[in-house]
């Protein structure tokens, strides 16, 4: 009789926890889904954006062909657009937002046009400009409110460089800190503005494709420069990496591919643990060529395309695809969980 009551005790214990298991798997799965969705806000006007700037949950700048910048202060909701009449035929392709009322826009080809704005784009201010026929400014990023650093490509095999110490008020020309040559077709790509990324205690990164791709890194706020090959497709104009980004310095990925051959998995995202000393391949790739490449945190990524979009779980040794929604950007808010894409024709989406 005890006996009989101890089985009876023991199978319904078992088909308890397999129904609790069961539910547990059933919600972890279902909020998994929810988790990751993206939603469509703004589309339909005429430019394309390649410039993203998530400041906090609520401010957001984005940027794009056509002199078109536009600023929201509801999370992505609504947003105030303007056409900057003087620059109509400039392509702003990457943006540095620090408050609802401060940004710098950068533009590429030529004339290189640096702006910047105090009072929530209602005036900007040209604080840099250069008409040379071979300077073409690639992206932007920033250490902090005051010091910050825009890249391009080369002249006279010297990579330009630029930075500022006044918060954006004035750039300074130093490409001659970097002694590194860059060799012929070797240049960046102005797909995102995330060619560049920079770290705690002085550290950047940028990358360059074409011809050879390499990573170029300092450690001193860009005084001083090394330079690595990197194991990812290399070899044509329109190959290499085309996005960099770094979580808390030690762990990086740098995706991208042939955009030519937008559909191609071919050898189109590495990964480093060491700050960029040492690259891998993942276990399974994004699903093609990919512009943008965004941490969300240390182990969750989001990268984009014209193709779509895909989701790492495993800090990018695998990935998933979410989407094929096509987009060129994505990025995190700074301060905050707010995370956004941008692409052509005035898309704007959320991702959730």
């Amino acid at each position: 009789m005890f006996c009989g009551h101890r089985f009876t005790w023991t199978n319904s214990l078992l088909r308890m926890r397999y129904y609790f298991s069961l539910i547990f798997i059933i919600a972890f799965t279902s909020s998994g889904i929810k988790a990751q969705s993206v939603r469509l806000l703004q589309e339909g006007k005429n430019t394309s954006l390649r410039g993203l700037s998530v400041v906090n949950d609520s401010v957001a700048w984005v940027s794009g062909s056509k002199g078109w910048v536009a600023l929201s202060r509801d999370g992505g909701k609504s947003w105030d657009w303007n056409q900057l009449k003087r620059y109509q035929n400039l392509d702003f392709r990457d943006i540095e937002g620090f408050s609802h009322r401060k940004a710098i826009l950068v533009s590429a080809g030529t004339p290189a046009v640096i702006l910047l704005t105090n009072d929530s784009g209602e005036s900007w201010k040209e604080v840099y400009r250069n008409e040379f026929s071979g300077i073409f400014l690639d992206g932007m990023d920033f250490w902090d409110n005051e010091n910050g650093i825009i890249y391009g490509d080369p002249i006279n095999s010297q990579m330009v460089l630029l930075q500022t110490k006044d918060g954006g008020m004035s750039w300074q020309n130093k490409s001659s800190q970097n002694t590194i040559p860059l060799i012929a077709g070797e240049a960046s790509f102005a797909a995102s503005g995330t060619t560049i990324r920079t770290g705690n205690k002085g550290r950047v990164w940028i990358a360059t494709g074409g011809t050879q791709s390499r990573i170029f890194s300092s450690s001193d706020y860009g005084w001083s420069w090394r330079a690595l090959r990197l194991p990812i497709i290399q070899g044509k104009s329109s190959t290499g990496p085309f996005s960099l980004a770094f979580y808390k310095n030690k762990s990086g990925v740098a995706a991208g591919g042939d955009f030519l051959q937008d559909s191609s998995r071919q050898d189109n995202l590495i990964l480093t643990r060491d700050g960029g000393k040492t690259w891998f391949k993942p276990q399974i790739s994004t699903f093609g060529y990919r512009s943008a490449i965004e941490y969300l945190t240390k182990n969750e990524l989001l990268a984009c395309g014209p193709k779509g979009i895909d989701h790492s779980a495993d800090g990018g040794y695998t990935w998933s695809k979410l989407s094929d929604e096509g987009f060129h950007t994505v990025r995190k808010a700074k301060s905050g969980k707010l995370v956004l894409l941008t692409g052509g024709n005035g898309r704007i989406a959320v991702y959730k």
